[in-house]
């Protein structure tokens, strides 16, 4: 059983920062892809950013320059560094691991972001 805990989020301004955290914990080998989604309300959840167990990045279109998606291996854990928010970005924040061994991708608890104008 794993199980992946979110952290970080909240109520900020637009223009500002926040930080989310998603760390692993159970019967973990190894992770392979570790991601963030979001879905805003009556919208369909959509892929944010990724990290593959080497180290590389991608990002939706609509965050590159302003997010950051890092991980640390060793502590099963995965960051979203979001800086200059805009109020488009008001959602709630899904991480999501491949965790070896596969037993169907696990799914953070979300967490809500918002971002007043």
């Amino acid at each position: 059983q794993v199980q992946l805990v979110q952290s970080g989020g909240g109520l900020v301004q637009a223009g500002g920062s926040l930080r989310l955290s998603c760390a692993a914990s159970g019967r973990i080998f190894g992770i392979d892809d570790m991601k963030w989604y979001r879905q805003a309300p009556g919208q369909q959840r959509e892929l944010v950013a990724g990290i593959t167990s080497g180290g590389s990045t991608n990002y939706a279109d609509s965050v590159k320059g302003r997010f950051t998606i890092s991980r640390d291996s060793a502590k099963n854990t995965v960051y979203l560094q979001m800086n200059s928010l805009k109020p488009e970005d008001t959602a709630v924040y899904y991480c999501r691991m491949t965790v070896i061994p596969f037993n169907g991708d696990s799914w953070g608890q979300g967490t809500q972001v918002i971002v007043s104008s």
